[in-house]
């Protein structure tokens, strides 16, 4: 199947010319719209998987000579987590070419971090299978560049800094309201705000668990307070 006009503009925005676009098409490609002729990304995303782990174990490697394999790890897991396979299948606009049935686009499937963590990790793939290990290595390394450079505080839990940041300032800890609850059981859609006693706050929304949204909401509010250090 030849690309379409969104599918070759999301080729730019990755920054790789793919001399087998179908590659590409295949990876963006969703099991509820797969037919026989028409395959979906999962075998693509099993091999993005390890390439993903390699290119980011070897990166963490050789960063920090003097890091032991008891830091190496949490940053790893930090760097190949579900949530931040999904943030930055979002920074690159990932969600907006998924190809999906109906029912999964109905459902919010263009928002699910499962999904698109999987075809995050499908692209990976396919890249390498147009170009080879240097262009999927360099691609990981790009996406990945921002994550890696401040992945010693990613490695730590969000909640948890967060809350040890509050207490240092002697305030209790940070509360977790859900602003909102949609879609179904299955596949709910939270929306919540972490929020300090003094009003600062900052929301994060996502399908998923509850946990991975009060998380998300906790990274997005110490990024904010990390920018009002930095603007004083």
């Amino acid at each position: 199947m030849k690309p379409g006009a969104d599918i070759a503009e999301f080729a730019q925005r990755l920054g790789h010319e793919f001399a087998r676009p179908e590659f590409l098409v295949r990876a963006l490609t969703h099991g509820s719209i797969a037919t026989t002729t028409r395959p979906d990304n999962q075998r693509l995303e099993f091999l993005g998987d390890r390439i993903l782990g390699l290119t980011v174990a070897e990166a963490l490697f050789l960063a920090d000579s003097n890091a032991s394999e008891g830091q190496l790890a949490p940053r790893y897991n930090a760097l190949v987590k579900g949530e931040t396979c999904a943030r930055i299948a979002r920074e690159i606009g990932l969600g907006e070419v998924l190809k999906l049935g109906r029912s999964e686009m109905m459902s919010g499937g263009r928002r699910k971090d499962a999904l698109l963590a999987d075809a995050l990790e499908a692209v990976i793939a396919a890249v390498y299978l147009d170009a080879g290990w240097e262009a999927a290595r360099a691609l990981v390394l790009r996406l990945w560049s921002g994550h890696l450079a401040r992945v010693a505080d990613d490695a730590r839990d969000a909640k948890t800094q967060l809350q040890e940041w509050a207490q240092a300032q002697g305030m209790p800890p940070p509360d977790y309201v859900q602003l909102s609850r949609t879609g179904p059981d299955h596949a709910p859609h939270f929306h919540i705000a972490a929020r300090l006693t003094d009003g600062r706050e900052a929301a994060a929304e996502g399908t998923g668990t509850k946990r991975s949204v009060e998380q998300a909401a906790a990274r997005a509010l110490l990024d904010s307070l990390a920018a009002e250090r930095t603007s004083t």
